[in-house]
């Protein structure tokens, strides 16, 4: 896995901490801007390769935890978020803290008109787990994307890659 465009990163952010692999989690702390959403896409989608099972929805799963840290926290305000990425034989875990808001994230449904709500609906619909986390005004959301058991027991013919 290449992620040498994200050395500027690691440890690289004003007043940040260092990011890295952490107890088997790829841990890193970006500013709370909109242009970070497209960064925290990009090292999901470096993190797992496209060809991935599972890469599409997580990192669509991803900018939705991200853009709603960005847009609803007082990270989106001057502060930060940390990303969380950790992969395994059944599937992945992603997981963004940010720096809290002054109430919990809500699983509200949006209209067909609106512009925004849809973000906590889309983890109910794909991911298999997620959660959220409020502790000392902040807030963790993490989901799990897990790798059907028939792909992971399926055998392998003689000769077949």
């Amino acid at each position: 896995m290449d992620l040498s465009e994200y050395d500027e990163d690691l440890g690289g952010e004003p007043g940040g901490e260092p990011g890295g692999w952490i107890g088997g989690e790829w841990v890193l702390r970006l500013a709370g801007s909109p242009e970070q959403v497209m960064r925290a896409r990009r090292l999901v989608s470096a993190t797992l390769g496209r060809d991935h099972p599972l890469h599409d929805d997580c990192v669509l799963l991803t900018s939705e935890i991200v853009t709603n840290a960005v847009v609803h926290s007082r990270s989106g305000r001057g502060g930060a978020f940390v990303l969380g990425i950790s992969c395994s034989v059944r599937g992945v875990r992603v997981s963004v803290q940010d720096e809290g808001s002054s109430s919990a994230p809500c699983v509200c449904h949006a209209s067909d008109e609106a512009t925004g709500g849809r973000g906590l609906p889309l983890l109910e619909a794909l991911a298999h787990r997620w959660g959220l986390v409020r502790r000392a005004g902040s807030n963790r959301v993490w989901f799990e994307l897990e790798l059907e058991s028939a792909e992971l027991s399926r055998p392998r013919l003689a000769g077949v890659r």
